[in-house]
């Protein structure tokens, strides 16, 4: 106990003897040396647990002086020392009177320059608790500077979510509540942190737009634009059952607020395509601004028309076409993404825009801008590539959306370029089968549609009916397009006479069977004789080694698959014959009823 003492006593002691020294000296004569002794001093107190000692030398009106110049070198002990104290512990009390008492003594540029420092070097776990225990100060200090304020508060909120940035963002109902790491917390706490600044940009655009005015402005603004982009392109921002007030949504609607406030919401929804006032010589800089600048347009798109938020301050004067025009630089930024929050974003404002459209209604001439033809084409790889299954359905049901919308010439565009882009089977069987609806519709209504029936008809049948490498096309990889092609094929000969020829297919029958049917003939017969001896082979392998569990590697696209027995073998090459002998039957039924049809036309002539 008496050693404690005199450790105590120690630590109080140096620190005493440094203050009285510094006590005689004028403020102008305080050397370096000082500011180092007081600093160790200090932080030996803290470490040592005697946090109420150096309070009381920090509230002595004689040492005003000295703590004015040489306190803020304290910050870093002393946040050190209020994270690892507990919340109960008079230390910790003891620690926050301290930091307060700086704010409020400390020379407010230096004490800026060491809160700022505090907050760069932290890390990890350490990020939001720091974070959150030194905004406030932080505030205190922004608003007692007079020179460069801008400027600070800019880099202040520019660090701060350069710190947070990192962070992964809680997404699932169950992440959210716990806030493991206090992110939703400290993105609340940092907008709280930008209020005052935000009301002193509206007080000065009430009374001028002087230009210091702005460029504070100009920095809220880039603080916004970075919230859009994190945490709010990555987080979920659905109302979820059971937690009364979304963080994020919260976080949102401030966020919208600022930009409400600051005039600049409709500027950023509407007139973003004419580009901001670049900082940037360097054009790979430039181009990490713009992909980050669309990133969180982006966002702000899907918060606005989307969740709404925003929305009562929104012009009711633009037509839906106009609307989904301005969104599909939007659309296609989110689709481009692969995390299944950014495109479930992109796919939900896609939906919303064309939800306010009547069927029919977007003229083709829509297509000649670049997004339209993109977001269709983006839409696909989804269906095609993404692992998320309900995404892949949802990207599906915003195609058919999409191509609904269309008129007549613009739905034949779009399905000229989904067949010609696209080299999934898959999809090209569901573009034919949007074909054949759309002749369907063309033959069974009053008026002709001149898109889907005579010569316009024939130029898209070239870019259906035919084998992409002749006889020696891979059937089993081009089943789904040839089995639709057949069934179109199928449906025109039964539906328009030949004596009609309104789609004009009679026109080109020769050219059908010389450039589809012959080859695909052909195909599978040797595609059937392929994989029959291959079926022979599995067997007699199988009997050699009296094992039907034998195992074996299949590599697919240079990636290995897992190991298959001769059974398992043996299945997938009799489904790949059933799949054939499926192509032939429909492609028998089509030539008899072609033949059926020419013979019935030539019998009438006779």
């Amino acid at each position: 106990m008496p050693e404690e003492q005199n450790q105590t006593t120690m630590a109080v002691d140096e620190l005493q003897a440094i203050i009285q020294r510094c006590q005689i000296l004028e403020e102008s004569d305080f050397r370096g040396e000082d500011f180092n002794l007081f600093q160790v001093a200090g932080q030996k107190c803290l470490e040592d647990g005697y946090a109420a000692q150096l309070l009381e030398v920090i509230q002595n009106e004689k040492n005003k002086v000295i703590i004015k110049n040489m306190g803020w070198n304290l910050i870093s002990p002393l946040v050190k020392c209020i994270l690892a104290y507990k919340q109960e512990d008079d230390k910790q009390e003891h620690c926050l009177k301290i930091l307060d008492q700086l704010v409020q003594l400390c020379n407010p540029k230096e004490l800026f320059l060491g809160l700022l420092e505090q907050i760069e070097q932290t890390s990890g776990e350490q990020v939001c608790p720091t974070v959150m225990l030194l905004l406030q100060p932080l505030q205190t200090v922004l608003l007692k500077l007079q020179n460069k304020k801008a400027y600070s508060v800019g880099l202040s909120l520019a660090m701060i979510m350069n710190q947070l940035t990192p962070l992964p963002v809680p997404y699932t109902k169950q992440q959210i509540q716990e806030d493991k790491l206090g992110l939703c917390r400290c993105c609340n706490a940092v907008v709280d942190f930008a209020k005052p600044f935000v009301n002193e940009v509206v007080k000065n655009m009430e009374k001028s737009s002087e230009y210091n005015d702005m460029e504070l402005k100009e920095e809220l603004l880039k603080f916004c634009m970075k919230s859009l982009k994190y945490p709010l392109l990555t987080a979920q921002l659905e109302q979820l059952e059971g937690i009364e007030e979304h963080p994020f949504r919260h976080f949102a609607t401030e966020i919208i607020d600022i930009l409400q406030d600051i005039r600049e919401l409709m500027p950023l929804v509407f007139l973003h395509h004419k580009g901001r006032r670049s900082y940037w010589e360097n054009q790979e800089f430039e181009d990490i601004e713009q992909k980050n600048s669309a990133d969180s347009l982006a966002c702000l798109s899907y918060l606005m028309f989307v969740q709404h938020f925003g929305i009562n301050c929104f012009p009711m004067i633009f037509s839906p076409s106009y609307l989904l025009q301005c969104n599909m630089t939007h659309i296609e930024v989110l689709l481009n993404r692969t995390e299944e929050s950014m495109l479930s974003k992109g796919l939900d404002l896609f939906e919303s825009c064309l939800l306010r459209m009547e069927d029919n209604s977007l003229s083709h001439q829509y297509l000649e801008f670049r997004d339209f033809i993109n977001v269709p084409q983006d839409l696909v790889k989804v269906m095609t590539l993404c692992p998320i299954e309900h995404l892949r359905k949802k990207s599906l049901n915003m195609l058919q959306l999409f191509i609904d919308k269309f008129d007549a010439e613009g739905k034949y565009t779009l399905f000229r370029c989904l067949l010609k882009t696209s080299n999934h089977a898959g999809v090209q069987g569901y573009i034919i089968q949007k074909i054949k609806d759309q002749i369907h519709l063309s033959l069974t209504k009053a008026h002709d549609n001149i898109w889907f029936t005579g010569h316009h008809l024939i130029s898209l049948l070239d870019l259906v009916l035919f084998l992409p490498e002749g006889a020696e096309t891979d059937l089993l990889q081009n089943s789904d397009r040839i089995m639709a092609s057949l069934n179109l094929l199928r449906y025109l000969v039964i539906k328009d006479c030949e004596s009609d020829n309104q789609t004009g297919v009679w026109t080109i029958v020769a050219k059908i069977e010389k450039n589809f049917l012959k080859p695909l003939h052909v195909g599978l017969n040797m595609s059937k004789a392929h994989y029959e001896a291959e079926i022979k082979n599995k067997r007699e392998n199988r009997r050699e080694a009296n094992n039907s569990n034998t195992v074996c590697s299949l590599t697919v696209s240079e990636e290995k698959m897992p190991a298959m027995t001769t059974e398992m073998q043996l299945q997938v090459l009799h489904s790949a014959l059933f799949t054939f002998d499926l192509i032939e039957s429909v492609l028998a039924r089509v030539e008899e009823l072609i033949e059926v049809k020419v013979k019935a036309v030539m019998a009438e002539n006779i």
